[in-house]
């Protein structure tokens, strides 16, 4: 899945490709045989531009060596064959033996056999990384669609303490694909939609799941695949209109994210006042100035009302609603509740992050 134009949106079936992978084995197979095969041509001319250095043993003495009797010594001496009816009888042909070929047979038996048990041995390691993979991977991430949406939501996912071995992206696209492994992603190739494609994904045992492609009807089948599959995951879903937020929520997405809404609001914001659209541009961006974040109540907290944190405390999380601080059901702050803050991106002496240094959490408390 993808959310640029032009991007092929379906596959038949799932693919794991795991990053790190430079070649195929089987093009690095059709390269060293093309290599192997350059040596026995060589060889065969060379032995045949110098053929009156060699005596056929069942000829007439000093017959000359043809091309065909010129095929025939090099193959069986390449091959460590060496019947020996065919030998080079002057020092040039000999010293081009000892010096020349003799290092072309060493080289021709190395890529043959070389190849052979490389091919065999990254067919194997390959087998090994994907079923340690399988062992490895639970409560991972699943993020469908890796566009630009895509790859901003793993971009934040990393910069928030996420382990990139823990985000799995599925899409389709052999660019995504690409792309993926150089951020160095897990991709499962193929159709979001489909059960087989979300269980390679092992979608079952993820934590969460991010459907970000371009098309809204893909986006409701994935979310009530990924549904089917797994009931307690969260459900996290873009769509491009508003009017498929509804149909979105009754396919078991738990948040709804509108990409063509938010983006024209900003921009309207902008147009009417540009500070105003700085500062949710600001929100919006990782790393500098402010940033909307979600953290636990501190002991020190309980019974305080949002107002007088130091942080500021926009919404709080109680009982898996969100309310705004304003909301007089949480006038008072409670054990257990989470709050929703806005707090410089990066934590200055004058504004320490609340939570982050050995505070005692409500949460903690029995």
């Amino acid at each position: 899945m993808d959310d640029r134009p032009g991007v092929p949106s379906t596959s038949r079936s799932a693919r794991i490709a795991l990053p790190d992978v430079v070649r195929s084995p089987w093009w690095e197979l059709g390269r060293r045989l093309l290599a192997a095969l350059a040596i026995l041509v060589g060889t065969v001319l060379l032995v045949y531009f110098d053929r009156k250095g060699y005596r056929d043993g069942n000829d007439p003495p000093y017959f000359r060596v043809g091309l065909i009797d010129s095929i025939y010594y090099t193959t069986v001496t390449l091959s460590t064959t060496g019947y020996g009816d065919i030998a080079p009888v002057t020092p040039q042909a000999r010293l081009v033996n000892a010096f020349v070929i003799t290092p072309a047979r060493i080289a021709f038996l190395v890529l043959l056999i070389g190849t052979t048990l490389e091919v065999l041995a990254s067919q194997g390691r390959e087998m090994f990384r994907v079923a340690r993979w399988r062992r490895k991977v639970e409560e991972h991430v699943v993020v469908v669609g890796y566009g630009t949406k895509g790859r901003s939501a793993v971009e934040t996912l990393v910069n928030n303490g996420h382990d990139r071995e823990s985000i799995i992206v599925v899409d389709p696209s052999a660019l995504a694909k690409e792309e993926a492994h150089r951020d160095g992603l897990a991709v499962i190739t193929g159709d979001a939609t489909r059960r087989e494609v979300l269980r390679s994904a092992r979608v079952q045992l993820a934590t969460h799941v991010i459907i970000t492609t371009d098309s809204d009807a893909s986006n409701v089948l994935s979310a009530l695949t990924v549904r089917q599959l797994n009931p307690d995951v969260w459900i996290v879903a873009a769509v491009r209109e508003q009017e498929n937020v509804p149909l979105m929520r009754q396919s078991g997405a738990n948040s709804v994210i509108t990409s063509s809404d938010a983006v024209g609001r900003l921009l309207g914001l902008s147009s009417m006042s540009p500070m105003l659209g700085s500062v949710m541009e600001d929100l919006l961006t990782y790393g500098e100035g402010l940033e909307v974040a979600e953290r636990d109540l501190l002991v020190s907290e309980v019974g305080k009302p949002p107002q007088s944190l130091p942080d500021q405390v926009i919404a709080v999380v109680r009982d898996e609603q969100v309310y705004r601080y304003f909301d007089p059901v949480v006038t008072l702050l409670a054990r257990g509740d989470r709050l929703i803050v806005v707090r410089p991106a990066k934590e200055l002496p004058w504004a320490p992050r609340p939570g982050t240094h050995g505070e005692e959490k409500a949460s903690d408390q029995d």
